[in-house]
């Protein structure tokens, strides 16, 4: 009896454990069954307004590039106008933020940088402490009173994180037009059972959060352009029609609270504190919003490819671009990266000026996600490489293509320290909540552990680290949204995880590089085979925000090329090293030669953090050729191919010593070879392997004369994170006669349309700008 007694006990805990973690799962979508009655969180109340000090409101306006910044505009005396940024800080900057519904102030902007605004400039010389509860409660010298042009208008980054149960003062609510809208949060909430069990959740009530209440909007002013932007805002790029019938006959059914307002889009913000705040609805005698002869406003979103359920799991298992036109390169995470477009069949990036929101989302919509959540400029995501392609864009947001916009195709005074790129709005799919690191130092490292169903339990447990590498790496910190790899581990005996989590739940882990989860990734299943075990051999990796981006100098391959018959004798070091083909150990020392096809090449680092070599200085190799310490021993591969995509000659260049050889001007050196210096390429700067070096070539003795593909792979096996590995490819085509070498149409793999490439390499077997499935 007691025996039957505790496995029922058992059964239950773990379908008890079971619902609560998905419940956990569900409720970041926002579809917890709904009771009827709107949650009463503690709320942090405003402070009074002094009885002297005017009433004000405040918006963010101007040339946004994220929805929580703009250009400060004040409503004062029936008129919108400006701030001078005259004796403004950031004290003056955390007060606009509160008062504008945001935790704090992130910084502030001088100089009209979200462009110049217009009417009167209210505040000049304005002094805040930073306790004030508004701005009108601040210092300055009067309504009105000022020196300032609006080319001193002055602008605020507010955090992300908005104030818990904040509440919008609609005292000039009447008086006031073009009112922005000013909510704590809002979300899709699924009420149909059909797309309560389905991720991500793509349709439901548009809800907002006010005063610390979930509150439904009623439809009565509702239009598809308002439900276009609340589906960019969760990442999907369009909206679609719904059965209305359903929803009419659920809403008679609950009890429901309305928001007291009706809300006014144009479709193409970016974010719903972008649209105008329509009017007021009724209030019943009860004080209660009521919504006469509607009901809640429903939106139904359309995902875009990469995330529509599919038969088998509910979503495509790698992200692959929509559209061939546009895509993204250099970012961490799915949805964000440098913006590249095609035009006339090369590759090439855009240039920030007037790089926005509305500019952003359109590129993002392109992709298949929702609405942009930054317009990133500077270069932050890495810098490009070939031509500057676009100018100057100004979209509407309704087009269908960037290349759609109005753009300058003069682009002489941007280089590509100005490179646009944006982040995404994607859909929610819940997979960092399968994934976790535990034991390391810090959130960014430490053992890898899955959650994983077996025998009806989720369970968590560690990966085997059996060909554990960087790529595999990537994907775990991509789903954790912690950026890149910066290592990956096959030992995590120093970190202590969670010790119910030790055995091991996955091995076999191979992953090509654009899975969004790990669980995407080909492995074993629920046949775990991991001789090593888990424990101290289990999985681990760090992540970094950054990573570096190496990219090959072609043009200066293709003009250093040249043919050198190198006498025997001269060649014993290099004998020794490997550098040469097999045949060269029967070739006379005396007598002999060998012929040697000798470029010099020029590695640049575009990327955002330093490029460091895998290994510690204990593991560095000494060569005597070159009379320094090498500290990788794969770095490069040099190969001439056939038209058949057929191997015929190599360069073994057995490995390499990395420095700063030279850098850009804003840039310094920070890596050098002798004196068993530190080894690296900082970013800005580049490592060059001049042609007359020893191994600095391809051993061509023994290949006769004809059209061959020459052929440069940087970090070939992905030893170092990089936030690139598609530009890591250099090819040329090359003609050899018997006496002499042509290089021509030498360039950077993925440089050129999929159908360029295609006819130059004619084979399907060179590696392409696609990471190689392993």
């Amino acid at each position: 009896m007691e025996v039957a007694f505790f496995s029922k006990l058992s059964i239950c805990l773990n379908k008890s454990h079971l619902a609560f973690v998905l419940s956990l799962g569900l409720a970041q979508y926002g579809y917890w069954p709904y009771s009827g009655y709107p949650e009463q969180p503690a709320q942090e109340q405003r402070p009074q307004r002094p009885a002297n000090v005017p009433k004000i409101q405040l918006r963010l306006a101007g040339q946004k590039r994220k929805h929580n910044e703009g250009r400060v505009e004040v409503f004062y005396n029936g008129e919108w106008g400006t701030v001078c940024d005259d004796d403004f800080s950031i004290h003056s900057a955390h007060v606009v933020c509160r008062e504008l519904g945001y935790v704090e102030a992130v910084s502030w902007l001088p100089g009209s940088k979200h462009g110049k605004g217009e009417g009167k400039i209210w505040l000049d010389n304005v002094h805040c402490t930073g306790r004030e509860t508004t701005l009108a409660e601040c210092n300055s010298n009067g309504w009105g009173v000022t020196d300032c042009k609006h080319t001193e208008d002055v602008g605020v980054i507010c955090s992300e994180k908005r104030i818990p149960g904040f509440k919008f003062d609609n005292a000039l609510l009447n008086q006031i037009e073009n009112m922005n809208i000013q909510v704590e949060d809002v979300r899709i909430r699924a009420v149909l059972a059909t797309y309560r069990k389905r991720v991500p959740v793509t349709e439901g009530y548009a809800e907002v959060k006010e005063g610390g209440n979930w509150k439904q909007i009623c439809d009565k002013h509702w239009t598809t352009k308002n439900s276009r932007v609340i589906c960019g805002m969760f990442g999907f790029p369009g909206e679609k029609k719904y059965n209305a019938k359903v929803y009419k006959m659920l809403a008679k059914k609950k009890k429901l609270s309305y928001w007291g307002y009706s809300m006014e889009c144009t479709g193409n913000e970016a974010h719903i504190s972008s649209c105008k705040l329509g009017s007021r609805l009724n209030v019943d005698n009860k004080n209660n919003v009521t919504c006469e002869n509607g009901m809640p406003a429903v939106v139904s979103c359309v995902p875009g490819r990469a995330f529509a359920p599919g038969s088998n799991n509910g979503f495509r298992k790698a992200f692959r671009q929509e559209q061939p036109l546009v895509r993204l390169r250099g970012g961490a995470n799915t949805g964000e990266g440098r913006v590249e477009v095609l035009k006339n069949g090369e590759w090439g990036t855009i240039c920030d000026d007037n790089w926005n929101l509305i500019s952003a989302s359109v590129v993002c919509r392109e992709l298949g996600f929702g609405s942009a959540k930054e317009a990133i400029t500077g270069a932050k995501l890495g810098q490009g490489i070939g031509p500057i392609h676009l100018n100057e864009i100004t979209c509407t947001g309704s087009e269908k293509s960037i290349t759609d916009c109005k753009f300058n195709t003069e682009s002489l005074r941007c280089n590509h320290e100005e490179d646009a790129a944006v982040r995404c709005n994607v859909p929610a799919m819940g997979f960092q909540n399968q994934l976790r690191l535990s034991g390391g130092r810090n959130p960014y490292e430490g053992r890898v552990e899955v959650l994983m169903e077996r025998n009806g339990t989720l369970k968590w447990g560690t990966v085997c680290s059996e060909n554990w590498s960087t790529v595999e790496a990537m994907v775990v910190c991509r789903q954790l949204g912690l950026g890149f790899a910066s290592h990956a581990f096959q030992e995590t005996w120093y970190w202590h995880g969670d010790i119910s989590a030790d055995d091991v739940i996955m091995s076999g882990v191979k992953c090509s590089g654009t899975e969004m989860s790990l669980g995407h990734c080909r492995h074993d299943g629920s046949r775990v085979s991991c001789p090593r075990g888990g424990g101290r051999f289990a999985a681990g990796v760090s992540c970094s925000e950054t990573a570096p981006d190496l990219v090959l100098n072609a043009e200066l391959v293709e003009q250093t090329s040249y043919l050198e018959d190198r006498p025997m004798f001269m060649l014993q070091c290099a004998l020794e090293e490997n550098c040469l083909a097999s045949s060269a150990a029967n070739t006379s020392i005396t007598s002999g030669y060998r012929r040697l096809l000798r470029f010099s090449s020029q590695i640049h680092n575009n990327g955002q953090s330093d490029f460091r070599p895998k290994n510690g200085r204990h593991a560095w190799i000494w060569h005597d050729c070159h009379r320094h310490y090498h500290s990788m021993e794969v770095f490069t591969h040099y190969d001439l191919l056939n038209l058949n995509g057929t191997k015929i000659a190599e360069g073994h260049k057995a490995s390499f010593c990395l420095e700063d050889s030279e850098c850009e001007a804003d840039a310094q050196k920070q890596y050098e070879c002798a004196n068993f210096g530190e080894q690296g390429i900082s970013v800005g700067c580049w490592d060059v392997y001049r042609h007359d070096i020893d191994c600095q070539w391809i051993d061509i003795t023994d290949t006769p004369p004809g059209d061959y593909l020459f052929q440069v792979v940087i970090n070939p096996n992905f030893e170092v994170a990089e936030s690139d590995y598609s530009n890591n490819v250099m090819k040329c085509r090359s003609r050899y006669d018997g006496q002499r070498i042509w290089m021509y149409n030498c360039h950077i793999g993925g440089s050129f349309s999929e159908e360029t490439e295609e006819k130059f390499d004619h084979f399907s077997g060179l590696t392409n700008n696609r990471v190689s499935s392993r």
